[in-house]
Formats: C-alpha cells, structure tokens, sequence
C-alpha cells in the first residue's frame, strides 16, 4: 500500500432528524478510553453518551493500520450505550474517533450532534503482565490531590497562554476536583485533567501517561490536500525516508513535499536539498506538516534567504513572570548551495507549531510566494511538569509572536494568495498545486 494512502474507516448510517436547541451529547465513558494501554484479548469497544441517542445514525471514525478490525457491525445496548466486537493484534497503536468535524452522524434523540471524542489506545506486547496496583484506595487520592496542586502551579506560574481565553481557572479546578482525586489510575486522572484544561483551546496543552499523550484539544480544521492523490498529480514522483518526496514539472521546476520536521525527516531532506540544483523553480508543499524541530526547518528555509531576518519572537513565562520577548532570526545555511530561482510554498489549516515558524521564516525570502490558506495559528514550546502520580502535564512555555511583536495563537499565518478548496474538488484536482504551477 502507498505510504501516501489515507483509509477511512467510516460507519455511517444517515437519519434525518431535527436539530432541536439542546446540548450536545458527550462522551462519558469509553471502553478502551483515550490514553489506555489493555490486552489485545479485549473483544469490545463500548461507548456510553451522556443522554438518549438516535440509533439510526453513527459516525465512527478512523482508517488504515490503526483502525480496530470489526466482526459484525456495532450494537446499541441501550439508548445511551453503543458497543461493537473487535479483533486486535498485540503491541499495537490503535486510533478512531465518535463523530469529527465532518461526520457528525452520531446525533441525540432530539438531533443535536454528538461532541467529536478521539479515542487512541494501545495494545500490550504477548506475554507482558500488567503493572501491579498495591496502593490503597486513600494513598491514592492524597496522590493526586498532591498532583492536582502541581498542575494548579504549574498553570498559574508557567503556562503561557493562562489568560488568553480569560478562562476561570480557580473554578475549574474546584469543579474538577472530587473526580481528579477519586481517579483510579493515571490515565483516569489524565482523561479527567483534559477535560478540565479543554477550555484554554490549546493543541500544545496535553497530558502524558507513559508514552501515550492524551490531547485537551484537537485540530479538527480540513485539510487543503488529498495526500493519496498527489502520486498521480506529480510527476516523476519518488518518496524518501520521513515521508519526504520529490518530483519534477515541465519546464524544471521542482516539487518537494514535507510532511514534518521531525528527526525521521532528516535524512529524507538531502533529497529535498538535491532538487534545488538544477530546478528553475521550487514548489515546496508543507500542506500536511504538523511541526517538529524549528531547527531543521530553519536549516532549509536557509538556502531562500539572502540576509540574517528576524522571522518571530518568543515571549517566556516561567515562575509567575514573563521573560523576552527574544528574537527568532532565520540567516542563509553557508552549508548549502542558496537557491535563487522563484519559490511557492503549499500551505493550510493543518500547518501548526514549528510549520509556522516555517511559513514565517519563508516568509523572509523575497522570491517565496505563500499559496493556499491559513494555518491554524498554535505554538506553545511545551515543557513537562511531572504530577509524580504517573501523569506528566505538558504545558505550554512561550507566546508565539509575529515579528512586529502581535501574537500567533489563535490568528495563524495568512498566505500571501489564498486559494479556496471545498471537498467535492479534491475528488478530482488539486486547486492549490494547480495556482502554483499558474504562478508567475
């Protein structure tokens, strides 16, 4: 199968209902839940709403690897609680959501859509025996009281965007508490501190239970792309280690996509770096990069600047007080040959985090022509904060800064030429690579 293919694993089945002016149905208990680690012998999903659902119509949503395989199609148990068998393999990342942004088939008896409730567990390896739970029922909660007293400190004194959403936090704690101190084990206790930190609408702000990270807010924006389809659209495509692939247009312009600047894209970028020595002119589409190492992506964005730029500012709160705001300066990579032809960088919605400083440092460049659409406007620097209950709070460090000094956090960088993408166009084109090919 193509590294590029995106599966969906979709159950929907349609009902028309009214949409009546109600809350919407929440998730309140899932089996397994987000953050889980449980035996590859389980044999059932089961979700359970927080109120009457309609049971002609479902949403579940995932794909691919991750997808749990289904035997026979799910059941309502009753009118609150839907439950399906599965069959799943040992030592095993698994990922699916109840509804999402844009399957909402999972409605209340009265219509209203159900909250989207991302759920990714993971399967023991064969043979390996769960931890062992010797603490009492009271040692337990006088750990996470102690617990909930660090992540309390640790949101007043270091998290950087505290006060950008003017969020009650003394109150959210209060509310939070009894079920904080009452959890049983610490994915428990980090699925009940997500909730009470989801107000912040922060991407950067999550919770660590061994390897597992459970979110306080997901990035449900849609993509400007069909990551399947670019295999054909490109020519001369080849894929590299890290996802990063390379191809080439009539006339000698070059098309370089980069789908993250984590380690795993390292060596795949000397393929990238490659493509610039013959090419009359760049294409470079970061549609699905979702972040990584500022570093790497400041290495590359080196070879289109001609002079030492500041491209962002980093405002850091540590202990109550807020330090900076410090410079973030992109110069030319004297290791690499400069390109000096036309640039276009393919951007959107799921550019995040350390994409952003890209796009800004691209921005920089007075060949480079940002094409698409608005990222989604979220850097955070996250630094753990470990609760010593088994649970580590990554909370955001810095404020992410323009470089005249406005914040990116929920405003995102504007492309230089915007070019609208609906759904029913990705089925049969790609809007965004073709103005880039029409651009002078």
């Amino acid at each position: 199968m193509n590294r590029y293919t995106w599966l969906v694993g979709l159950i929907i089945c349609g009902a028309s209902v009214a949409v009546a002016d109600a809350a919407p149905p929440k998730v309140v208990h899932a089996t397994p839940d987000d953050g889980d680690v449980v035996e590859a012998t389980v044999k059932e999903i089961k979700i359970e709403f927080d109120q009457p659902m309609n049971a002609g119509g479902r949403s579940i949503v995932g794909g691919g690897d991750s997808f749990p395989k289904m035997i026979g199609k799910p059941r309502w148990i009753n009118t609150k609680t839907i439950a399906w068998t599965v069959e799943l393999q040992p030592d095993h990342d698994y990922w699916l959501s109840i509804n999402s942004d844009r399957f909402t088939n999972f409605r209340s008896a009265t219509g209203e859509a159900a909250e989207p409730h991302p759920i990714s567990f993971k399967t023991r390896a064969a043979g390996a025996k769960s931890p062992a739970t010797t603490q009492s029922a009271e040692s337990s909660r006088e750990q996470n009281r102690r617990a909930i007293e660090t992540l309390r400190r640790a949101i007043d004194e270091d998290y950087s965007y505290r006060d950008r959403l003017n969020v009650d936090w003394p109150a959210r704690f209060k509310e939070a508490a009894p079920k904080l101190e009452a959890a049983t084990s610490p994915a428990d206790f980090a699925r009940e501190a997500a909730k009470l930190l989801a107000p912040a609408n922060d991407l950067h702000l999550s919770l660590k239970v061994g390897d597992r990270f459970i979110a306080t807010h997901r990035n449900w924006a849609k993509a400007n792309f069909d990551l399947q389809s670019l295999p054909q659209r490109v020519p001369n495509w080849t894929e590299h280690d890290g996802g990063v692939a390379t191809g080439r247009f009539e006339g000698g312009v070059a098309y370089v996509l980069i789908p993250g600047w984590g380690n795993e894209q390292r060596d795949g970028l000397e393929a990238a770096y490659a493509a610039m020595k013959d090419a009359t002119a760049m294409i470079i589409d970061v549609r699905p990069n979702g972040g990584g190492d500022e570093m790497l992506a400041r290495q590359f964005a080196g070879c289109f600047v001609d002079s030492a730029k500041v491209y962002s500012k980093s405002l850091i709160r540590q202990g109550g007080k807020f330090t900076g705001p410090f410079d973030r300066i992109v110069a030319p990579n004297a290791a690499r040959r400069p390109f000096t032809g036309r640039v276009v960088v393919l951007m959107g919605p799921v550019n995040v985090s350390r994409c952003e400083s890209f796009l800004l440092m691209m921005k920089q460049s007075p060949r480079c022509t940002l094409l698409g659409d608005k990222s989604s406007g979220s850097s955070g620097n996250p630094k753990p904060h470990d609760l010593s209950n088994g649970v580590v709070a990554m909370i955001p460090s810095w404020q992410d800064q323009f470089p005249d000094g406005k914040p990116l956090e929920g405003v995102g960088v504007n492309p230089d030429v915007v070019v609208p993408v609906t759904d029913a166009q990705l089925h049969d084109r790609d809007p965004v690579l073709e103005a880039a090919l029409k651009s002078p």
